[in-house]
């Protein structure tokens, strides 16, 4: 896979020494148990994959490569490069701006912006209404469209689908930017709606078998499905995509789900099946199976907590600590000055969406086992930080250095 060329602040000596002894030990990636840091009175279990993915560094590559190369140009981010604070706080600090919010409110008008000036399209990509608004403009965004390949290639799975006449149903958070990318590219298309969980597919399910009608759905589904749907004809033959960082599992279940309803309404089987269902599983990013499957194999290590380092808006983060969460206490931190002391934590209740202070986080004994993973906007960098600050609070057997050198 393309190596990035990312800035040193987001390396870790460390956790660069950890990965690359177990990419070496397991090309495959067939091995899911955690890696161990042994300290002694200490043990802090790493999940096996966890950190910047490919789309991330892609994106922090193009953007600090545009500001290096277009010194005295302004330079806008059309919003988050990435859900991660310290990764948009040092663009901030190179001089960007953000044209808006995660939500899509304006920060700066777009009357604002000359052709000559540079808007950076993050990650997540953009609609398709955003992309027309800047080309207006006269702003030549291609060059520094960021947006993820793998997000690409859930609009080209949705545009192959579409031409074959199916509805998407898009699997994601509607307010998700996304997944406002993802729904525009769709509905440009084909027929498309929003769900947000398996609660929803089940309310959507009453749709396609007659139980509910077109006046229910427009009040149920508001502002999430496209001009001129129709449920009692769009809803005939569908295929599901997903926003690339929610829970793979959860985007199966409803797929296998809607599969099950399309089947048993139609009288359908699996020779007939794809008369009225799209197969669409190929929209799932590697990277959001590869670090939710490691933090499965993660929670078989018994523990006394698990800590999740990340955005607090960061979707994929939010799952890995909703994953750790089902199993043993959790710390959901976007760094390593949210652990106080050994007696106190600020951390985010992914329910109550607020930082909460909580005391005794941790145990009193000896040893004492953690378990540690990141999203995939979070710098390996912020990672080991979050590592030091946790040793301080503990007498080591052993270094973080002297540890690295065994992963040499």
């Amino acid at each position: 896979m393309k190596t990035f060329k990312v800035p040193i602040i987001y390396r870790s000596p460390l956790i660069t020494a950890v990965k690359n002894k177990r990419r070496k030990d397991d090309k495959l990636k067939k091995d899911f148990s955690p890696t161990l840091l042994d300290f002694g009175s200490l043990r802090i279990w790493l999940a096996r994959h966890f950190g910047f993915c490919y789309g991330v560094e892609n994106a922090i590559e193009i953007a600090f490569r545009t500001i290096d190369e277009n010194p005295g140009k302004r330079i806008f981010l059309l919003s988050e490069m990435i859900h991660n604070p310290q990764v948009n706080s040092d663009l901030s600090e190179r001089g960007v701006q953000f044209l808006q919010d995660t939500l899509g409110k304006a920060l700066i008008s777009l009357d604002e912006l000359k052709p000559e000036d540079i808007v950076i399209i993050p990650a997540f990509g953009t609609t398709l209404a955003m992309e027309e608004k800047l080309a207006n403009i006269g702003l030549k965004t291609e060059q520094y469209n960021t947006t993820c390949p793998f997000v690409e290639k859930v609009w080209n799975r949705a545009e192959q689908i579409a031409s074959r006449g199916y509805s998407i149903v898009v699997h994601g958070k509607p307010r998700h930017e996304e997944t406002r990318a993802t729904f525009s590219h769709a509905a440009q298309h084909t027929p498309t709606v929003i769900v947000n969980n398996l609660a929803e597919a089940e309310n959507l399910a009453a749709y396609i078998k007659g139980e509910k009608g077109a006046k229910e759905f427009e009040e149920e589904f508001s502002g999430r499905f496209s001009e001129g749907f129709d449920p009692t004809i769009d809803l005939q033959k569908i295929g599901v995509v997903n926003q690339t960082t929610q829970l793979a599992s959860e985007t199966q279940a409803i797929a296998d789900y809607l599969k099950q309803v399309m089947a048993s309404h139609y009288g359908l089987n699996a020779d007939n099946l794809a008369e009225r269902f799209a197969d669409t599983r190929d929209t799932l990013c590697y990277a959001t199976n590869d670090n939710q499957t490691a933090v499965t194999g993660l929670l078989e290590t018994k523990a006394d907590l698990a800590v999740v380092v990340g955005g607090y808006n960061s979707s994929n983060t939010t799952h890995l600590a909703e994953l750790c969460e089902n199993r043993l206490p959790t710390f959901f931190v976007n760094g390593d000055e949210k652990i106080l002391d050994r007696n106190q934590i600020l951390h985010y209740d992914i329910h109550e969406h607020r930082e909460i202070l909580s005391t005794d986080w941790l145990p009193d004994r000896d040893p004492v086992n953690i378990l540690l993973t990141s999203g995939a906007s979070c710098p390996d960098a912020l990672v080991e930080s979050v590592i030091h600050k946790i040793a301080e609070f503990f007498k080591l057997e052993k270094s973080v250095e002297e540890l690295m050198k065994e992963f040499a």
